[in-house]
């Protein structure tokens, strides 16, 4: 299993290939690859890269799936006794990044493409089973 710890937005993400995660607004438009190279910690199976503070020649690659405004935060202030009450709203706005791949050195370690599972089913023997049954 590969994964990275990496930083963006000011806030740190483990992040894996061929999954989403929702980020801090970037300014790049849907459709769009970024490369991530404030990595802090990869892992491929046992092979551990720890960075102090960020890892050597470590990137993150990604697609900006699209853009989006989080839930919906109330904001209520009062002053006791005083009738004053303010009552705002807000709603973050936000990136959805789907994550394509982690390399080291420009070498790869995971990629979006490879990392999904796939089943052949053969279904003339499955119905073969069947009948048999």
């Amino acid at each position: 299993m590969v994964y990275a710890i990496i930083e963006t937005g000011g806030k740190q993400f483990r992040v894996e290939p061929g999954r989403f995660y929702d980020i801090e607004r970037l300014a790049i438009e849907p459709d769009g690859k970024i490369s991530i190279d404030k990595v802090f910690y990869v892992q491929n199976e046992s092979d551990i890269h720890v960075g102090q503070p960020f890892v050597d020649g470590a990137t993150v690659e990604g697609t900006v799936i699209r853009h989006m405004r989080g839930r919906k935060i109330i904001v209520y202030k009062m002053r006791p006794k005083k009738k004053t009450r303010k009552k705002q709203g807000h709603r973050q706005e936000l990136t959805r990044l789907m994550i394509n791949s982690i390399a080291i050195d420009g070498q790869s370690l995971g990629n979006a493409v490879a990392e999904t599972p796939t089943r052949s089913v053969d279904f003339e023997a499955a119905e073969a089973a069947q009948a048999a049954e």
